[in-house]
């Protein structure tokens, strides 16, 4: 009876262990590599649609595309930073959702001008550290005699998945630079979360 449990102990472990392994098929680097991929195909199939007319197209086209990797709801955290505790679910949500919104509307504007530019991402800065611990991919976008750097912070979430919470621009930290914007909201409307959501710009 007992070897009849293991048994089943170590087949259901093993119908278990694809998944597993599935979950964390790609790394972090692979991740955003696969997303800023999806992401730039998606603008030089979708900028049609821009400059016809159809912007709604556009971006929710862009949005489909920083959904596969992008964790808005992580990215609402980081931004509300030491407030995130003082929110509930609903007030995350939703700022999540502006968030969305928000980041959207940045990639989308930047991006329609995007012309297959390369894009090289750099060997990562701390290679033996912990492979749980948050990520930063770099990476650059080179066209000319110009380029962008772009650093996107990774996570694993609670399904071990890479997901992408932060992102620094040309040496810019997106993240701190909404929490600025969101400090001084709860500041002129005396810590009311739900009035910052609605000012926010």
């Amino acid at each position: 009876m007992k070897i009849l449990k293991k048994t089943l102990l170590a087949a259901s472990l093993l119908l278990l262990l694809p998944g597993l392994v599935q979950g964390q098929a790609l790394s972090a680097v692979e991740t955003a590599q696969q997303g800023v991929e999806s992401l730039l195909q998606t603008a030089v199939e979708s900028k049609q649609f821009f400059f016809s007319g159809d912007r709604d197209r556009y971006f929710g086209d862009i949005e489909m595309a920083l959904n596969s990797f992008v964790d808005f709801t992580a990215v609402a955290n980081v931004v509300m930073a030491r407030y995130a505790s003082s929110a509930n679910a609903a007030q995350t949500q939703r700022f999540a959702d502006i968030l969305k919104a928000t980041l959207t509307r940045f990639y989308g504007a930047t991006l329609v001008s995007y012309n297959n530019e390369e894009l090289v991402f750099l060997p990562p800065t701390d290679p033996d550290a912990d492979p749980r611990a948050d990520t930063v991919v770099g990476m650059e976008l080179r066209g000319g005699d110009t380029s962008l750097r772009l650093q996107y912070q990774m996570f694993l979430n609670e399904q071990d998945e890479w997901k992408l919470k932060n992102i620094s621009l040309a040496g810019i930290n997106l993240g701190r630079q909404y929490f600025t914007q969101f400090s001084a909201l709860m500041t002129q409307h005396n810590d009311d979360i739900d009035a910052v959501l609605d000012n926010w710009k």
